[in-house]
């Protein structure tokens, strides 16, 4: 997978991956309001959401969007000190929870990190998910936003 648009179609859904200087004005808005729908408004949790990372020319984001063009769900890879990848921003639109779109848009981020050592937070609830991609839970687990969470790394 390159780091330009690449579409693969899985049951009507065409995951689409870009990095952050070829992203459109109108992809870049779609992606941030289903983050801000999901994490600000339903997961009530107020925070700035615009972290200025998502527009680093390094920055991968890489999403589903349906046949009639509504995005299902997203997330974003950034490169760290030392080569390590961080996972980060992992949501999934309300109409597309239960239907594997979470677990593509994984199977499409490990594409993308190859072998690198790789590291996101998870919300706990979650751990079991990210576990099918070889994280492991490491140190304790924390509070962001009043959520339980936790430090996942795949070495």
């Amino acid at each position: 997978m390159t780091d330009s648009a690449v579409p693969t179609r899985s049951d009507q859904l065409t995951v689409t991956t870009r990095l952050a200087p070829e992203l459109t004005a109108a992809e870049l808005y779609a992606l941030l309001r289903l983050r801000v729908d999901v994490f600000v408004v339903e997961q009530e949790c107020p925070y700035p959401e615009l972290d200025g990372k998502d527009l680093l020319p390094g920055t991968r984001h890489v999403w589903a969007t349906t046949s009639d063009g509504r995005v299902a769900g997203c997330l974003r890879v950034l490169a760290e000190d030392g080569g390590v990848q961080r996972i980060g921003r992992v949501c999934t639109a309300g109409f597309a929870r239960g239907t594997g779109v979470g677990a593509l848009l994984m199977g499409a981020a490990m594409e993308l990190v190859g072998d690198a050592e790789c590291v996101l937070d998870a919300q706990t609830y979650a751990t079991g998910f990210y576990a099918r991609f070889g994280f492991q839970p490491e140190g304790e687990e924390f509070l962001e936003d009043d959520i339980p969470h936790i430090t996942m790394r795949r070495r």
